[in-house]
């Protein structure tokens, strides 16, 4: 069975204080949900290391958007510093994104991709994922799926062609401003 990640994140307890805001978004560039989380005040940083470099993801006054597109294998997640800057691109290959219960969730097939502000990307997780298939967790049509996912988003990456990357910024200030009101 696979695991159904909630996008509200409240039970992440590494955040003392937070808000947090969702809406829908149909425009012509997007479909889907989109929240946003603001990391008021964290009990502690959270650093992750890639290829070398420590790269923090989290800290006070962080933030972090997350966009469920309608009909797509993915979900973004923007982490941006307190001075809003881009920290990384976080996407999750999924089975299918949805609502219910008044929140967006995703169903995860494990990959993940990491885009770096620099350009650098990161495919992570190909153990879990060749884990979940041998303990029939996943099938083999969800096992070629995920890597679908991951060849397609990374050509659309080398291309600049990725819609939720160039969306960050718009959606974010959308949702900041439904925060603010």
């Amino acid at each position: 069975m696979l695991k159904r990640k909630d996008g509200k994140r409240s039970d992440w307890k590494r955040i003392s204080k937070r808000s947090y805001v969702q809406s829908l978004i149909e425009t012509e560039e997007f479909k889907g949900h989109a929240t946003l989380l603001h990391a008021i005040q964290v009990s502690h940083p959270l650093n992750v290391r890639y290829g070398g470099k420590q790269v923090c993801i989290l800290d006070n006054g962080y933030m972090w958007l997350q966009q469920f597109p309608s009909n797509a294998h993915h979900a973004v997640t923007i982490m941006f510093d307190a001075d809003g800057n881009i920290v990384q691109w976080y996407i999750d290959i999924c089975l299918q994104n949805g609502f219910s219960n008044g929140s967006p969730w995703w169903e995860d097939l494990f990959l993940d991709i990491v885009l770096l502000p620099s350009g650098d990307v990161y495919v992570m997780d190909a153990d879990e994922l060749e884990d979940a298939l041998s303990q029939g967790i996943i099938d083999k049509k969800q096992y070629e799926l995920a890597w679908e996912e991951v060849e397609t988003l990374k050509a659309k990456m080398s291309t600049g062609d990725f819609e939720l990357i160039k969306l960050a910024h718009q959606h974010k200030n959308t949702l900041m401003n439904a925060m603010n009101n």
